[in-house]
């Protein structure tokens, strides 16, 4: 590196994804000079992999389909599942300012939102959950609208694409998934396609944002119209320091050593740690028993953000439930000879499909979040060889649905057997042979289960007995949109494996998102936000949406936080009317 340069703004946002855009964007609205470093080559951060879906209560989007919450309802729901990793006041510092956040995004720029009428919480069953009206999605974007900030989107999962249309959450999806079975699908799809080709033809790629990459490229055009910079490939090394207070961070940027004095705050948004080695080891249990563990979002979330709270007395907080969001993955053996990673949602609600144990039995509701199928898998999986298990399905359900990446009819499923990705076998014991499992248990398994989905019943497990079960299944499968018997061979499966979409333990902040130190007294100048931060979850899976909503919503409150106390009298004029009052409790 050559000699040390100096740069100068009032924040320095590290990361550019949902938090630290937000962040950028709340602090820039209210005048303040903010620069952004992001260590990737390309901005997005695992929000432009993600589903674009927020988990944020009591919303004016809610409160338009009539969804009104009583006092306190979302405090009870995250209380209840969060048990001893509750902390009452970043919650309801959350609750306080996540709808207006939306507002403020939704009002004043190019991030916009969709609720869907009906979505519910993952434990819809529980004390304060609601059947809809927290969940809402990112509105699909034109691409056009970013010129020259397209090059540099972070780029979608392939394994989440159809001839390289990546599918929108919601209704588009469930459009694909019965393509072959409903008119009206088949034209949606044959228009959606029609008009990626013709873009691609055109304009060398698709031109129709949908999920987190929309999500990214509207918060990125948003931080744009703001002149806000976004230094790519700048990596912060460490934090800047006068006395107690973080005053700034070096960051590498083009070759060299950059000074970055922050006059008035530092945002870590770096996404967390699902990537560095160590500390997997130190808090995923499957990994600290030697076992594999798998994540699709970005390679340069190795945790830097944390480190640096840390070497400045920042905590890391182990005491929550989970050490991240976990998620079953599939290993997708791509043309290249390299691995993709296939996150599986909803799957493994359909009729015609189970998860079984390395042993070839049964051992959880598989329609189930993934986030607790994954704990499942990992107390089955106790004492074994790997941590793993086996998606099994007949030939009506994975031509009705598809399994992993296996398209539904009239896909081909050839390549996927040939590559070895998905198993076949023409009986029960014919499919365990090929997967390694007991014949005759994996047999007795399927019988049984077979016996009660005849009627559309699952005693051992309840499968379609909770709303979010029935949400994910198929609505026009009955008496059970989730239970159908294993009927006709041939017989498939796929390996799923654990996986995480980011991780859950984090920097501990306070309500205002300040990093605190352990007597719990905030570290001047010093603020995280998105995974970087402990979730507040506790550790827990709520609902659809439970790290992009608090995401938003705590880089909004770090930004007006900061901006509050450097107390800034001339907003910039570009949005000087796009303030909305923070609220605390």
């Amino acid at each position: 590196m050559s000699t040390l340069q100096q740069e100068t703004c009032d924040v320095l946002i590290i990361g550019s994804g949902v938090a630290g855009m937000s962040a950028a964007i709340a602090a820039a609205s209210r005048g303040l000079k903010v620069i952004v470093a992001e260590k990737a080559s390309y901005y997005g951060g695992t929000t432009a992999r993600s589903g674009g879906w927020l988990w944020v209560p009591n919303t004016h989007l809610a409160k338009a389909y009539g969804h009104h919450e009583m006092p306190d309802q979302a405090l009870t729901y995250i209380q209840n599942q969060a048990g001893a990793g509750f902390d009452e006041a970043r919650v309801r510092a959350f609750l306080a300012n996540g709808p207006k956040a939306i507002e403020f995004f939704m009002s004043r720029t190019a991030v916009q939102f969709d609720m869907p009428l009906t979505f519910p919480d993952y434990h819809a069953e529980a004390p304060g959950a609601t059947q809809g009206g927290r969940s809402m999605v990112t509105r699909p974007y034109d691409a056009r609208e970013l010129g020259p900030l397209l090059k540099t989107l972070g780029p979608v999962l392939p394994e989440l694409t159809v001839f390289g249309v990546t599918i929108g959450s919601g209704k588009e999806i469930v459009h694909f998934m019965r393509v072959t079975r409903s008119l009206a699908s088949a034209w949606y799809v044959t228009k959606r396609l029609t008009r990626h080709f013709l873009e691609v033809m055109k304009y060398g790629r698709g031109m129709t944002l949908t999920n987190g990459n929309a999500l990214a490229a509207r918060l990125a055009k948003s931080a744009a119209d703001l002149s806000v910079p976004v230094w790519l490939s700048s990596p912060a090394v460490r934090l800047l320091r006068d006395g107690d207070r973080v005053t700034g961070a070096v960051v590498e940027r083009e070759g060299q050593r950059v000074n970055v004095t922050a006059r008035h705050g530092v945002v870590l948004a770096s996404g967390g740690f699902p990537h560095d080695r160590e500390r997997r080891k130190e808090t995923y249990p499957h990994v600290r028993a030697g076992h594999g563990h798998y994540s699709p979002t970005p390679q340069t979330n190795v945790g830097d953000g944390v480190r640096m709270a840390e070497e400045v007395g920042g905590m890391f907080d182990r005491t929550l439930s989970n050490a991240a969001a976990w998620t079953p993955m599939s290993l997708v053996p791509r043309k290249d000879g390299t691995t993709g990673i296939m996150p599986h949602f909803i799957d493994r609600a359909k009729p015609g499909v189970i998860a079984v144990s390395l042993d070839g039995k049964r051992f959880a509701n598989e329609a189930n979040s993934y986030h607790d199928l994954v704990q499942a898998m990992i107390a089955a999986s106790k004492g074994k060889s790997e941590t793993a298990c086996w998606l099994v399905a007949d030939h009506a359900a994975i031509r009705h649905y598809g399994l992993g990446f296996v398209k539904p009819f009239p896909m081909p499923l050839g390549p996927h057997l040939r590559n070895g990705y998905l198993k076949r076998g023409k009986t029960v014991e014919a499919l365990a042979k090929q997967i390694g499992v007991d014949a005759a248990t994996l047999a007795a398994t399927v019988r049984q289960y077979n016996d009660s989905a005849q009627f559309g019943r699952d005693p051992e497990f309840g499968r379609g007995s909770k709303a979010y079960n029935r949400y994910q299944g198929d609505a026009l499968h009955a008496p059970n949109p989730c239970v159908a018997p294993l009927a006709a061979g041939p017989f498939y499966a796929l390996k799923l494996v654990p996986g995480d979409l980011g991780s859950f333990m984090g920097i501990r902040t306070n309500e205002h998102a300040q990093v605190v130190s352990a007597d719990e007294e905030p570290i001047p100048g010093l603020y995280a936000a998105g995974n970087d931060a402990a979730s507040i979850m506790g550790g827990e899976y709520n609902g659809a949406g439970i790290t992009l909503g608090p995401g938003l919503t705590f880089g909004y409150i770090a930004g007006n936080h900061i901006a509050d106390r450097a107390q800034v009298k001339h907003p910039n004029p570009v949005a000087a009317a796009a303030r909305v009052p923070l609220a605390m409790h």
